[in-house]
């Protein structure tokens, strides 16, 4: 064969074989952030699509500097296997800082390290559920909870997200009709709208669920993001037996590491450890070596706290620029924390017109319809603030406002 010839291209037909694929995944949405942030990949373009923290708030010289005393010290254990449960002295930290930032006893024993809280979802999924399951999910609810909950094809149940949580009223006729698994809620800064379940809600949904089975996942990705530095009560201290938190480093770390982490209680926590085993066996070990290093050596309470007020300031200014230039007609959401506003867009204007009239605009924004698991939302959008300087936000709420007035006329 001449080398310098290139290879003839092996047959492109396809495969006449029927059913190739498993049926659930026709039934199984692809991530629509990530369609999206392909087409927002022209640097020209300001997204506020995404749900990427503020790159100048991760900390890489100190996660390098921690990188090289784990390699330095003990490397090739750093770079060998490990146990699925995940490196006990981050599991301990995990639990020190539980009982640290709420009060909350929680054994290393309970805890499982994950490859970013996106696998929590998955392992939850998994050891819970069968097709046509029920389950219920806020309305609307995080898409990347839809997609992976989708894959094992249960039957969703909106509960209605009202300005202090969750519909108690729609949950407990949920919970009396259909006898979901679970209940999978955001409490604290939740994606996509920002809202922040209130103490008396909490309260309100723990004892209507309190009677039941159901167990409630509780996604505390945001939790340590509040503007205020308090943290709200969990609902593992409201329904102990039957709640599972799942957390992130993504948020205070950095998302490439990958590390997240679910508490569950020990009959749960052996079926996710089964699950896991499966999967991968174990999350990245060198990844939890160096993250417990750097959490071992920085004074996080101080960083969470600069991460804190940098999206407390980016939120209050986004805020502004809208109050200042959109229409009195649209409405939107006021965060305690997180990373997202939601907007309510005025009556005739389409989520999906304004994305595509957006884009010519070179603005990117999220509708907010994937959110929604019975259709609707077509009125709504996400918008993220917390990755986009001064400049850029106000630039790119400039160019929205634009594409909102045109289309209202």
């Amino acid at each position: 064969m001449n080398p310098e010839r290139p290879a003839k291209p092996g047959p492109t037909t396809k495969p006449h074989r029927k059913n190739l694929f498993a049926s659930r995944m026709a039934k199984t949405p692809k991530s629509f952030i990530r369609e999206i942030l392909k087409v927002t990949d022209d640097p020209r373009i300001i997204s506020f699509a995404g749900g990427l923290p503020n790159p100048d708030l991760i900390d890489a010289a100190g996660i390098a500097d921690a990188a090289g005393r784990v390699l330095a010290a003990e490397g090739r254990k750093a770079l060998q296997y490990s146990t699925t449960e995940g490196y006990l002295p981050l599991r301990t930290w995990i639990a020190e800082r539980y009982r640290k930032r709420l009060g909350m006893a929680v054994s290393p024993c309970e805890i499982l390290i994950t490859n970013g809280s996106q696998q929590c979802l998955d392992l939850i999924g998994k050891v819970f559920l069968n097709a046509g399951d029920p389950i219920a999910i806020e309305r609307p609810g995080y898409l990347g909870a839809i997609q992976a909950f989708s894959l094992y094809e249960p039957v969703f149940c909106p509960i209605t997200l009202q300005d202090d949580g969750p519909d108690p009223a729609m949950l407990a006729e949920v919970l009396e009709r259909h006898n979901p698994k679970f209940f999978y809620g955001i409490p604290n800064s939740q994606n996509p709208t920002g809202i922040t379940y209130t103490g008396e809600r909490r309260k309100e949904i723990a004892d209507v669920m309190q009677k039941t089975g159901t167990f409630f996942i509780e996604d505390d990705a945001y939790g340590e993001l509040n503007f205020t530095g308090r943290s709200p009560q969990s609902f593992r201290q409201l329904l102990p037996a039957t709640t599972l938190i799942t957390g992130s480093f993504s948020k205070i770390l950095a998302p490439g590491m990958r590390l997240g982490w679910v508490v569950a209680p020990v009959e749960v926590m052996e079926q996710l450890v089964i699950a896991k085993q499966a999967s991968d066996l174990h999350s990245n070990f060198l990844s939890q070596r160096i993250a417990y290093e750097y959490l071992s050596h920085t004074d996080i309470d101080s960083h969470i706290h600069r991460i804190q007020q940098a999206y407390r300031h980016q939120c209050d200014l986004m805020q502004a620029e809208i109050k200042k230039t959109f229409p009195a007609s649209v409405r939107y959401t006021r965060p305690e924390g997180g990373m997202f506003l939601w907007l309510t867009l005025p009556d005739g204007i389409s989520a999906n017109e304004v994305f595509d009239a957006a884009i010519k605009e070179e603005v990117a924004v999220l509708p907010g319809t994937p959110f929604y698991i019975d259709g609707g939302g077509n009125s709504t959008l996400r918008i993220n603030f917390s990755n986009a300087p001064d400049t850029m936000i106000c630039e790119g709420i400039a160019r929205l406002v634009r594409v909102i007035r045109k289309l209202g006329k």
